[in-house]
């Protein structure tokens, strides 16, 4: 489904120094399986989720993106996310004024309509979210709000989650979604992830810490560092990970 080779990258030098982060990241991530990306900090696992949902803020130098058959470097963010790609923020940010389901209908229907599909009627549309609201504990209080506005990191994660489930991505890119969620909020959040498997669609999971991976159980975990994927294996690499911490990649940072 997503095939990265050679990928380089670095801060486009419009928005500040042109420093590469991105050093030549090669990954597969075939239909129906959940991938983990584990890694310090400063390693490129957030600049990796920019560079695929196309963030201006980021250059590609070399290599290539493939998803779903077709090379994604020309197209724009929104063409990626018509075509299936959904980016879970590490930081939601806040839209006041704008009703997260007003937002979420128009998101889903100019999808749609780049898809050549025709727009979801209102009563479908407000039967699903009321669906899927209640798969993470969101109020219809909370629907009305504007898009993240007063919520809390918890309730902003469960958000993000929520929008996914909406807009059923078939590819699902979580950015360190566990970051700053309590055991209760993490469990929640987990729940409404795996309720997202299936076999036509994948993930690529990014986080610093085993925890979440506990509830979603990867296919294949990689390690992530200076800008490259050094080492790959399955669900027991996390808890190594969690027990050695990143020091024995010191030297494969280079």
């Amino acid at each position: 489904m997503l095939e990265i080779n050679n990928l380089h990258a670095r801060v486009n030098p419009e928005e500040g120094e042109a420093k590469a982060i991105l050093k030549g990241v090669d990954l597969t991530v075939p239909a129906g399986e959940v991938h983990a990306v584990m890694g310090p900090n400063g390693c490129g696992k957030s600049t990796l989720s920019y560079v695929l949902a196309g963030h201006e803020g980021y250059e590609v130098t070399d290599g290539s993106v493939n998803f779903l058959g077709e090379e994604m470097g020309e197209l724009e963010p929104e063409e990626r996310a018509a075509k299936g790609l959904f980016l879970s923020f590490q930081y939601p940010v806040e839209i006041p004024g704008v009703p997260t389901l007003t937002f979420l209908k128009e998101a889903a229907n100019a999808q749609r309509k780049a898809r050549g599909e025709g727009e979801i009627s209102a009563p479908e549309f407000m039967k699903l979210a009321r669906e899927n609201a209640a798969k993470l504990g969101i109020s219809n209080e909370m629907l009305k709000r504007p898009v993240n506005v007063g919520f809390s990191g918890g309730e902003k994660k469960r958000m993000e989650i929520f929008q996914a489930l909406m807009l059923a991505p078939k590819f699902l890119i979580l950015d360190e979604t566990d970051s700053g969620l309590d055991i209760d909020a993490l469990r929640v959040v987990a729940d409404g992830v795996n309720a997202l498997r299936s076999p036509d669609r994948s993930m690529l999971v990014i986080t610093h810490y085993q925890r979440l991976l506990e509830y979603l159980k990867p296919d294949v975990v990689h390690v992530m560092a200076g800008g490259r994927i050094v080492e790959s294996g399955g669900p027991e690499l996390a808890v190594k990970l969690e027990a050695e911490g990143y020091e024995r990649y010191a030297g494969k940072a280079a």
